[in-house]
């Protein structure tokens, strides 16, 4: 996911040297640049939510299934 930022990130700075002038070259890398990496890795740099983990009520309520591996 972040070769695309870093990619789309030295493309735009290429285009913001190659400008005309300063006003046009920091236009490109704010309006073209640091904005819609800031999107990008905002929308898909998210960690996605860890699994919900089983209640300790429930792990209590039966304490020999789990810790009781040998047979009797």
């Amino acid at each position: 996911m972040y070769i695309v930022a870093i990619g789309w990130a030295y493309v735009i700075l290429l285009m913001a040297i190659t400008a005309g002038s300063i006003g046009k070259g920091l236009a490109i890398l704010i309006f073209l640049g640091i904005l819609p990496i800031g999107v990008f890795v905002y929308a898909f740099g998210r960690r996605k939510p860890a699994k919900r983990s089983v209640p300790v009520s429930d792990q209590m309520s039966h304490p020999g299934d789990a810790s009781d591996s040998e047979r009797d």
